[in-house]
């Protein structure tokens, strides 16, 4: 793409740009709470985009200065420092338009937003249930690091330990732009603790990373809801148990892809309160509808793309973790690095930092940019 192309779109992208701030201001789009989020979210793109177009309008100024002064100076030393000037405006300006690149490319609206993670033991028992555990561990240890708040939505225990099935919320900032990328299979290569031969197993568990759906994305009919309600158990100490805290709900939801009915069941044991686990399950249950709507649209984006780094099969192998090696090795990009330890003490940024190039690649290359 030439400089002129591309100022182009950003000129293009700049009357948006002002179009956008005019209507967030417009009381009849405030008043649209889920037009006023979509153009607050579009805001904050293009406002992104618009600062980059001010800068780069600015270096090229900064270059046809010292062009000029190079070839019409007299002055030594001032040709010399506008040598320089050039040079550093051309190095910055290189660097700009590679950013201004991705920039370009359409994101995903989804990446901002807050997700809700499944984490379950798949083949190999309490072994499977076992890595599910170093999993959960791995994932809270990351976002620790990353400031993000998690909280635990239901959780099954496997009889040795770690988990059959665990559910919990991250919010932060872009969370699922950034986790979207660990959904599919994890395999594991180890001696298990209940291994008495010292024989080394393969097991797996599964990670869903969905995007958290706000209340006006999902049409739900409340009225059609059963609700139960139940003793929580597990973690939280004597008091849990002396109230029926825990909420469960039935909803028989219509997939509009395919016409069929399906009934979705949902527990939630969070908090003590009933009130507010009934309305962390609403939230669930908005965001796997929201997850099955857009499957249709997850699975298209997939069909267009080679290595299928963050929309594809959600049963396809992405992940090994050799212990015996110290090995963690990424199926979709041929990753590999051997400090499986710091890795699963939450060091996985350079692994999501590797995706992200990888995906931001083919975005470009879609886009023909």
């Amino acid at each position: 793409m030439s400089s002129e192309q591309m100022l182009e779109k950003l000129d293009g992208l700049e009357a948006r740009f002002q179009e956008v701030s005019l209507l967030i201001t417009d009381p009849a789009v405030i008043s649209d709470m889920n037009r006023f989020v979509r153009l607050n979210r579009e805001y904050k793109d293009l406002e992104l985009i618009s600062q980059a177009r001010r800068k780069y309008i600015s270096l090229q100024d900064n270059i046809s200065q010292a062009r000029y002064l190079i070839a019409n100076e007299q002055d030594p030393e001032m040709r010399q420092m506008a040598r320089e000037e050039l040079a550093g405006s051309q190095q910055q300006l290189e660097q700009l338009e590679e950013e201004i690149k991705l920039m370009l490319v359409p994101a995903d609206p989804q990446d901002a937003k807050d997700v809700v993670m499944e984490i379950r033991g798949g083949t190999g028992g309490d072994e499977a249930a076992l890595f599910a555990g170093d999993l959960y561990r791995m994932y809270t240890k990351y976002c620790e690091m990353k400031g993000w708040k998690t909280a635990v939505s239901s959780c099954s225990e496997g009889a040795a330990g770690g988990f059959k099935e665990i559910i919990f919320t991250v919010s932060g900032e872009k969370v699922y732009g950034t986790l979207k990328y660990e959904s599919g299979v994890h395999r594991v290569q180890r001696v298990p603790v209940t291994e008495t031969q010292g024989r080394i197993h393969t097991s797996a568990a599964t990670v869903a990373v969905l995007p958290e759906a706000d209340a006006f994305e999902v049409e739900i009919n409340e009225g059609e809801i059963k609700w139960d309600t139940f003793r929580s158990s597990g973690a939280g100490g004597q008091n849990v148990n002396k109230v029926e805290s825990g909420v469960r709900l039935r909803y028989n939801w219509k997939n509009p892809n395919t016409g069929t009915v399906e009934e979705i069941l949902i527990e939630c044991t969070e908090t003590r309160d009933q009130p507010k686990n009934k309305e962390r399950a609403l939230s669930r249950l908005r965001t796997m509808i929201y997850d099955r709507e857009h499957q249709k649209y997850v699975d298209d984006i997939a069909a267009k793309r080679k290595t299928m780094v963050s929309t594809g099969d959600r049963s396809a192998k992405i992940r090994t973790y050799n212990f015996p090696q110290g090995r963690i090795t990424d199926h979709r990009i041929n990753y590999t690095v051997y400090n499986l330890s710091a890795f699963m003490d939450g060091a996985i940024q350079d692994c999501i930092d590797q995706l992200t190039i990888a995906e931001n690649a083919e975005r470009m290359k879609e886009s023909e940019l």
